[in-house]
């Protein structure tokens, strides 16, 4: 156990337009990852908020990029990363308190990436359907909202994540290591955003990401699937 607790772990954070989220998420894991953190890395895409100046003063790395896209700006965080694991979240997400003794236990265990469950910062009660899901090792189960978290050595032995995914490349990487290394979910939840269920609707929603996962098991063109999903609902979040 001792070896895996002085494995440090590098944050990167994917951004665009996140200002009144990014500075909250910045400083709390400042303030529970302590000496474990190697760096928290901002990687933003030509944010026209306030995202890059909040982040650097809470104390975070800022790498800018033209291209707004997670699979391209998680690849880039990953090359200045100096941890031996990485860990994925998505600026409006809030992982546990207890996410660097989570992550290490689980490494510690054999496992060389896995993410967390969810719950909704939301007293919806149907929502609690989805999080209730989430506990299940299934790859329709998974999302980036959960976080997620791999040794870099597996990371970059795999090549990362793929860049022709403009959407789903959280699913596309899982899928393809989940028979190469031990995958886990830890059990436990981040509590990720509602807005996209808000601004929508419950069952548009739902309906939508089943449909998408569905052409993403049929290898359909992630482009096709991005342009399919836009033409279904509208996202808060990506503005590109």
């Amino acid at each position: 156990m001792f070896p895996t607790k002085n494995k440090r772990i590098s944050v990167i954070i994917p951004t665009i337009n996140e200002a009144p989220h990014i500075g909250k998420l910045v400083k709390y894991i400042h303030q529970y990852g302590q000496n474990h953190l190697a760096e928290i890395i901002v990687v933003d895409a030509n944010s026209t908020d306030s995202t890059r100046e909040v982040a650097y003063y809470n104390g975070a790395h800022i790498i800018s990029t033209a291209i707004a896209s997670r699979a391209h700006q998680m690849n880039l965080g990953s090359k200045s990363a100096t941890g031996e694991i990485l860990y994925f979240i998505h600026a409006d997400a809030l992982p546990p308190k207890s996410f660097v003794n989570d992550i290490h236990k689980a490494v510690a265990g054999g496992h060389q990436f896995g993410c967390y469950r969810f719950r909704f910062n939301s007293k919806n009660p149907l929502l609690r359907v989805n999080s209730f899901f989430t506990r299940f090792k299934f790859l329709w189960c998974r999302g980036g909202d959960q976080t997620l978290f791999i040794e870099k050595k597996v990371f970059e032995q795999s090549s990362g994540f793929d860049e022709s995914y403009v959407m789903m490349e959280d699913f596309e990487l899982i899928k393809r290591l989940w028979n190469q290394y031990s995958f886990t979910v830890i059990p436990k939840s981040v509590i990720v955003s509602a807005r996209k269920y808000k601004l929508n609707g419950y069952f548009k929603v739902n309906i939508s990401n089943l449909i998408i996962f569905r052409m993403f098991q049929k290898e359909c063109d992630p482009q096709v699937l991005k342009d399919k999903y836009y033409q279904l609902i509208k996202h808060p979040k990506d503005k590109s």
